[in-house]
């Protein structure tokens, strides 16, 4: 009986595999080997600031033509040079690498705290409750969506509560940028040195009274840029960064250190 059931399993077994293994073959889906060779190049973050559900798909839409060689800003311009190479298309002009910036120097010590928020550790839901926490209306709620989002753990709340981005590990993706409800962080070019940390677009007395170190639009930074590089929009100073220089002028001139 034993020898019996054992022949019997064996016998199955082999059924069964030569039955998997056949259907594996004829219902085979076939992978085009551009797609294989696309994949290898991606930085394999599964970001989706390319605008797909991950790496394997924007790799498929490349190949299929439906997504540009440069879809992927973290692998970087050689990654894409490489892709443009596998395409058969001509390869792009240079990309210069993209990090985080947080544009808001609101900490516990210089902005105006206008109640105190004990619920749930997510900014927007502090938004839900009166405006949030803070006297100004642009500014980082500090309750670390964005480092929850990153995926690659490259921010931090830092022990004034803002995010302290680490750009050695920021890949550009983006994810941080659109997951903060107040657009308090924004992509900019790695070899750019200065930045404006504000957004507040109140009149600068309105600003001064709720954070010290937001910017008051008095211009000296536009008067003072040798580049031109610096213009106000709805009240807040923005760097043209094809311009600057990173010559530092701005930075010193600020009276409100909003510049850093």
């Amino acid at each position: 009986m034993i020898v019996a059931a054992v022949i019997t399993l064996a016998a199955l077994g082999l059924i069964f595999g030569g039955a998997l293994a056949y259907a594996s073959q004829k219902f085979a889906v076939e992978v085009d080997p551009k797609v294989e060779e696309v994949r290898e190049l991606l930085a394999g973050a599964n970001c989706g600031a390319c605008g797909y559900a991950g790496c394997d798909q924007f790799a498929e839409e490349v190949v299929a033509g439906n997504a540009p060689v440069t879809g992927c800003a973290p692998a970087g311009t050689e990654a894409a040079n490489k892709i443009a190479g596998i395409m058969g298309v001509e390869a792009p002009d240079t990309l210069e690498r993209q990090v985080a910036q947080l544009k808001c120097l609101g900490d516990c010590n210089t902005v105006k705290i206008k109640h105190i928020y004990d619920g749930p550790q997510d900014c927007r839901a502090a938004l839900m409750f009166g405006g949030g926490p803070i006297a100004c209306s642009f500014g980082c709620v500090g309750l670390g969506n964005c480092v929850r989002a990153c995926p690659t753990d490259a921010i931090t709340l830092g022990e004034n509560g803002l995010p302290v981005i680490d750009k050695d590990l920021c890949i550009g993706c983006s994810i941080c940028v659109k997951e903060c409800p107040r657009q308090v962080l924004e992509l900019v070019p790695e070899t750019k040195k200065h930045h404006v940390s504000c957004r507040n677009q109140d009149k600068g007395k309105q600003v001064r009274e709720v954070c010290a170190r937001g910017c008051i639009a008095c211009t000296l930074c536009v008067k003072k840029c040798p580049e031109n590089a610096i213009s106000m929009v709805n009240n807040v100073a923005v760097i043209d960064y094809d311009k600057c220089t990173n010559c530092g002028t701005c930075v010193e001139v600020c009276p409100q250190k909003t510049i850093i």
